[in-house]
């Protein structure tokens, strides 16, 4: 079920995001964001309870806006050839999951007992597969695709591939092109090529 969050929650939450992107969960005191968000510190407990689960609500509002805003984009492209919207789809994803990096090692935790961002993640996921189901499907009609693997076949390869490399820093910056400063950037941009070329292969279309 989706929680409603009233402003003054919205309002906190973005600036604990803000604050959390820049500084990490550990490094983010429940001081800075009632400092930022010019609020006293109480209220924090009075809206969350306390700071762990703040990060738990932040990314059950997290997950939602990402639900929005993938429907939103899915409407932008609709109309694009099947091999567009693929690509366009992928893009997105792996976009969002390094965007948003900080969330993961959280997220790992908190599934472990928390029912609601089980949900949440199920209901994004669901939404995710059934577009790529319907690009899969239209670009086979179209003749751009020949072959039709499973929508949660390919969902998995990117969440799965994208959250390795976000998770494993060490391992994966071996691999990125020596001189690049922003390791994210880098690696973001590395995925994105492999996966894009794994996917069409898989496809069964040649990408240009």
């Amino acid at each position: 079920m989706k929680k409603k969050f009233t402003d003054k929650q919205i309002h906190i939450l973005d600036v604990a995001e803000e604050l959390i992107a820049k500084k990490g969960f550990e490094g983010t005191s429940v001081r800075d964001i009632s400092t930022k968000a010019q609020i006293n510190v109480a209220m924090i407990s009075y809206y969350f309870g306390s700071k762990e689960k703040m990060m738990s609500y932040l990314y059950q509002y997290r997950v939602q806006r990402t639900k929005e805003g993938f429907s939103e984009f899915s409407e932008t492209i609709k109309e694009g050839r099947p091999e567009m919207q693929m690509k366009e789809i992928i893009k997105f994803l792996i976009h969002q999951l390094f965007k948003y990096n900080y969330f993961h090692g959280f997220v790992t935790q908190e599934l472990r007992h928390t029912e609601h961002l089980k949900d949440d993640l199920l209901a994004f996921y669901q939404i995710c597969a059934n577009k790529i189901d319907d690009v899969v499907k239209k670009g086979l009609v179209s003749g751009a695709f020949t072959n039709i693997p499973k929508s949660e076949d390919i969902l998995t390869l990117i969440l799965g591939s994208t959250l390795f490399v976000i998770r494993n820093k060490n391992f994966y910056e071996l691999y990125v092109r020596e001189g690049d400063e922003n390791y994210l950037l880098a690696a973001e941009k590395k995925v994105q090529e492999n996966l894009l070329t794994s996917i069409f292969a898989l496809l069964g279309y040649t990408l240009q």
